[in-house]
């Protein structure tokens, strides 16, 4: 009885190691760093035909399945959870405030983010579209201020697969300095 409870927890955790690599691995191709991907795989398709050689020893065993499809589910999440955690690479950022005249803009730039502003025309008035691409890991810092100087602001964000040359600045004054600035707007 042991050994079938050790069995069923090794696949387990062998197919939850090998799912998180699996779906690390596709989510740093989209990103563009394939030159990982080759030797996440090996890892990942060497501890797959381990657990499915423990599956195939035990198929009179039903638990053995749920243990396999357990860890596949669990494996997909711990594999998202670990990208999230992670935040590699850039995200691309559209934002179009509701106001045109906005202090919006000037306070990105002083929070180190590098912008570019495009007059446009929105269904009932002009608009200013703010463009910016910024690294994963301060997007939310970056959404932050947005809520604080436009809350109504539309927002549009989507992953970069690469980018090339281009102004990525660094933070200037804080971020309480600009949220109190906004305060007393």
């Amino acid at each position: 009885m042991s050994y079938t409870i050790i069995g069923l927890v090794f696949i387990f955790l062998a197919r939850v190691t090998d799912v998180s690599i699996g779906t690390f691995r596709i989510i740093l191709v989209a990103r563009g760093y394939r030159h990982i991907a080759p030797v996440l795989g090996f890892f990942e398709v060497l501890i797959w035909i381990t657990a499915i050689g423990h599956v195939m020893q035990n198929l009179n065993s039903v638990w053995s399945y749920i243990a396999y499809a357990s860890g596949f589910a669990t494996g997909t999440f711990v594999g998202m959870k670990l990208e999230s955690i992670i935040s590699i690479g850039y995200q691309s950022i559209r934002i179009i405030p509701t106001e045109k005249v906005t202090a919006l803009p000037m306070m990105l730039r002083e929070e180190g983010f590098g912008i570019t502003t495009v007059d446009g025309k929105g269904m009932k008035s002009d608009v200013v579209i703010i463009y910016t691409t910024v690294p994963k890991s301060r997007v939310n810092e970056l959404l932050d201020l947005v809520e604080t100087f436009e809350p109504n602001a539309f927002i549009t964000i989507e992953d970069v697969r690469s980018h090339k040359f281009g102004y990525m600045a660094q933070p200037g004054y804080s971020t309480s300095i600009g949220k109190e600035i906004a305060k007393k707007k």
